[in-house]
């Protein structure tokens, strides 16, 4: 048990540096000579990157982010399974707070679908109640308000509330519901906009 403990916390801390590689800076800098932090946003996620960068350079943000968490996931799945949920949500949090970046990050939302399909991959949720419906959320949200930060937030939120009916563990649901209120809290800007009438919507679903 204690070495359990012990290696659980040698997960969050290593995840915590995984997560803190800054991809939107990274790209930004190294193809385009430019640090998407003086531009936009300021934000260092994908949103931010496609806005300043253009559309390739934040996917490739978006995917980066992602696999961050599930890469990292499947790391630990080959030694220490039980430690997965919680080096995947210190992925998160080191790339809202990256060590590398000032602890100035983005809004954890790429990084976040990353850990949902990892939940489901490795076995800690169902797949689809955890990953592809709350994607097929984030989708059709994004059709009705093209807001990618509703969508996001809405999404997360889903997966948390389905959870509730689908996951026989409570701790996987409470962990998803701390991570959608993390994410909710990231996007407190955007909610301001949101009720201002102020929020950016997707130019290219207009």
């Amino acid at each position: 048990m204690f070495i359990d403990v012990l290696v659980t916390i040698l997960a969050i801390v290593v995840g915590y540096i995984i997560g803190s590689i800054p991809w939107a800076l990274i790209i930004g800098k190294v193809f385009y000579k430019k640090d998407i932090r003086n531009y936009g946003s300021g934000n260092l996620g994908g949103t931010n990157a496609g806005r300043v960068l253009g559309a390739k350079a934040g996917a490739a943000v978006i995917v980066l982010d992602a696999l961050k968490a599930l890469i990292y996931m499947c790391i630990l799945n080959s030694f220490a399974h039980f430690a997965i949920p919680y080096g995947g949500l210190a992925v998160i949090i080191g790339h809202c707070f990256p060590l590398f970046a000032q602890f100035k990050g983005g809004k954890g939302v790429a990084s976040a679908f990353g850990y949902l399909l990892g939940l489901g991959v490795f076995g800690f949720c169902d797949i689809f109640f955890v990953f592809i419906y709350p994607i097929l959320i984030f989708l059709l949200v994004l059709s009705l308000c093209k807001m990618v930060s509703l969508s996001s937030m809405t999404a997360l939120l889903a997966a948390a509330i389905i959870s509730i009916f689908t996951n026989n563990d409570v701790i996987y649901t409470i962990l998803l519901f701390l991570l959608a209120a993390f994410v909710i809290y990231r996007h407190r800007t955007n909610i301001y906009k949101i009720i201002h009438g102020e929020e950016r919507k997707v130019s290219w679903l207009k």
